[in-house]
């Protein structure tokens, strides 16, 4: 009798359950997140896919591991509107994909206002960063170096403080105008939209091989694509979009760079001092001629009075300059924001690449009505319209 009971008792409380479980999925059925969860339409996807190239086995027999493989994502419009993919080499130190998926304010990222004008896109997190693998064993990874300090990011990229020291400051900081959100506390900590980008940011990897892996990946990328690409360069990552074009020329129809890694030879950033990019636009060696083995060749030399007002003097080569060979036949546009610690060396690149025989074509982006920006433009409130300006350069320089 109490065998019975208890067995009773079990189906009615797994009738309630059931039932109630029914419910919830009645209920939840077709409900879309609450506002709380930042979404935008991807209707104009038609495929899309996630793979990794790149890479090679490091370690002792039988304790191998891939080593160098770049995590890539492709989407695909349904309707193909333009010849050729977009491929998006953004982020310096600590960004990841994301910085091109979506804004911290939760509207689609340049990735998207690309696809949805009919180009396909590719975007990535580049070995040692995101998902992507770092062994923190092998040497040839080099140092994982912790993430930019919150403060850090409030100065360099959102104006939500001044520069700290005057050796880190530029004359442009006051013009940024550009970062979303709204209230007192704009661009600060504590701020929702800047504590969300706060949350994006990581660790990143120098020294060691890196940027050779990472290069040696994104050839293997072009190579698997098997046709020309347009490639969209930001930042400290942009070495290696130089470098990829250097050894592919034939695979890349245009370069657009909005403000890339600068400037030539020497460090400037906030006052920075020291050797960089002593090829010009990159640390590894490229195709110059008359050919060099060694970059001193180039015999640079700094510009005796800046071009204008608040900007550095550039360093450019000593006449007659060496020619980038392979980056003769690609057109590029050097973009610039009004408020970005890049401003006072910005148009040194352009300099460079025009002196070594690479027409190419310098922007402030507030000459052409898109003003207030930082370098985190991607980010910012205009970051959709900073896309159409891109895009419309395109369609006008790009056969």
């Amino acid at each position: 009798m109490k065998l019975k009971m208890f067995t009773a008792i079990l189906a009615s409380l797994a009738a309630i359950v059931s039932s109630c479980a029914g419910l919830n999925a009645k209920d939840a059925a077709g409900a879309p997140p609450p506002a709380s969860i930042p979404t935008f339409p991807t209707e104009n996807i038609a495929r899309e896919g996630h793979f990794y190239v790149g890479g090679h086995y490091i370690g002792d027999p039988g304790k191998e591991i891939m080593f160098g493989a770049m995590y890539v994502e492709v989407m695909v419009p349904k309707k193909i509107q333009h010849p050729y993919p977009v491929i998006f080499i953004c982020g310096g130190a600590g960004q990841t994909a994301v910085t091109v998926l979506q804004t911290p304010d939760g509207r689609p990222g340049w990735a998207y206002d690309f696809l949805n004008q009919g180009y396909t896109v590719y975007v990535m997190d580049y070995p040692g960063r995101g998902r992507s693998l770092y062994f923190p064993e092998s040497d040839a990874d080099g140092k994982l170096v912790a993430p930019r300090t919150s403060p850090l990011m409030e100065e360099v990229w959102s104006g939500g403080r001044p520069p700290s020291t005057p050796q880190s400051t530029w004359p442009q900081h006051t013009k940024e105008t550009q970062w979303p959100g709204d209230g007192p506390n704009k661009g600060k900590m504590g701020d929702p939209i800047f504590d969300q980008f706060a949350k994006t940011e990581i660790p990143v990897v120098q020294g060691g091989s890196i940027e050779k892996y990472t290069t040696d990946a994104m050839i293997q990328l072009l190579d698997l694509i098997g046709q020309p690409v347009i490639l969209l360069l930001h930042s400290g990552i942009s070495t290696s979009g130089w470098e990829l074009a250097d050894a592919r020329p034939k695979l890349v129809k245009a370069i657009v760079a909005a403000e890339p890694v600068a400037p030539p030879v020497e460090n400037a950033e906030r006052g920075q001092t020291g050797p960089g990019r002593l090829w010009g636009l990159t640390n590894l060696p490229v195709h110059y001629d008359p050919p060099i083995k060694d970059p001193s060749e180039l015999q640079p030399v700094r510009q005796d009075k800046a071009d204008g007002p608040d900007l550095i003097p550039c360093w450019v080569q000593k006449e007659p300059a060496h020619k980038l060979i392979n980056l003769q036949g690609i057109p590029v546009l050097d973009v610039s924001g009004e408020a970005s610690y890049h401003r006072p060396y910005s148009h040194c690149i352009a300099k460079w690449l025009n002196q070594a025989g690479v027409k190419t074509t310098y922007v402030n982006l507030e000459d052409v009505g898109l003003s207030g920006n930082g370098h985190i433009m991607m980010a910012e409130k205009n970051s959709a319209a900073i896309a159409k300006y891109l895009q419309s350069w395109i369609l006008k320089n790009v056969r």
